[in-house]
């Protein structure tokens, strides 16, 4: 004996025992009212137990349905589940980036072009986040992260370090940017999930930035109101040095500071997508080596 039942009989009884109609059951699956209720009832013989007990010309659900539907449905939204999970893989022909939002756009989605050009054949898929993403459960290719590289079950390699820069728009305070340490602290700052301290000890500043303004925990939008010419910023390198070179925003002071956690790539084993992140992590660590050498010569 067969002792799986059929899913249309399965989706019949959920529908049913939860929306407590067969009526309601038939409109939200797009069948009749004739067909749930063959459905119930094979299934009730199927299973040797009453599920719903008739009272008139209605119907409850009976302790045994009861306890059956709560399973049922848990095991529908597995299979639910599943199939997304497997219809979210990537792919052939297609990698999928988790990145942190600022990267992408300042940093990896200008690069872009010069690999799609390289490997016409890969399509890649952005996975934006400001979370860290799971690899494997979310079907993601290869990682971009900020961190110490301390993750467990993934490959992983140091991409580049960064460093903490003072940036403002060219008409910023009429075009009279300021230049020396006590100027820059003294102005409006737009301010960022980043701490001032590690600048103005490179700077040799021994005041305390006060947070006061306008804050925002994206830099994407901190960005943006200093480009607007609200204020300055202190912010990553990777996340301005494109901007630098298109003239958008100025570098107020060589004074830097180390950034604290460099950015890593990072991917799980997977030999179907195995060459696909080898030509991914190749390409974007000649990309690394050249934006560090652009940078090493500009300072």
């Amino acid at each position: 004996m067969n002792a799986f039942p059929p899913l249309t009989a399965l989706r019949s009884f959920e529908a049913t025992s939860r929306l407590g109609s067969v009526t309601l059951a038939a409109k939200e699956l797009h069948v009749t009212h004739s067909a749930i209720s063959q459905q119930i009832k094979a299934l009730e013989e199927l299973v040797g137990l009453t599920l719903f007990v008739r009272e008139g010309r209605g119907l409850r659900v009976s302790e045994d349905g009861r306890l059956y539907a709560l399973q049922i449905r848990q095991a529908l939204a597995d299979i639910e589940h599943a199939t997304r999970t497997i219809q979210a893989q990537p792919k052939m022909g297609e990698l999928v980036v988790a990145v942190i939002p600022s990267f992408a756009r300042a940093w990896l989605i200008p690069r872009l072009p010069a690999f799609q050009q390289r490997y016409p054949g890969i399509n890649i898929r952005l996975q934006a986040s400001l979370t860290v993403s799971n690899l494997h459960q979310e079907s993601v290719d290869i990682g971009i992260r900020m961190g110490k590289g301390d993750w467990d079950g993934v490959e992983q390699k140091l991409l580049f370090h960064d460093e903490l820069v003072v940036v403002a728009a060219p008409h910023f305070n009429g075009g009279k940017l300021p230049r020396t340490p006590a100027q820059i602290i003294q102005s409006r700052i737009i301010h960022s999930t980043e701490s001032w301290l590690p600048w103005c000890q490179a700077a040799g500043v021994d005041v305390e930035v006060e947070r006061s303004g306008l804050c925002s925990n994206d830099s994407n939008l901190v960005l943006e109101a200093v480009r607007l010419g609200q204020g300055i910023a202190l912010d990553r390198r990777s996340l301005v040095q494109d901007a630098i070179g298109r003239g958008e925003l100025v570098q107020l002071s060589e004074i830097t500071a180390p950034y604290p956690y460099p950015y890593w790539l990072v991917w799980p084993p997977r030999e179907r997508s195995a060459n696909k992140q080898q030509e991914f992590c190749e390409w974007l660590f000649a990309e690394a080596q050249t934006y560090q050498a652009l940078v090493k010569n500009q300072a």
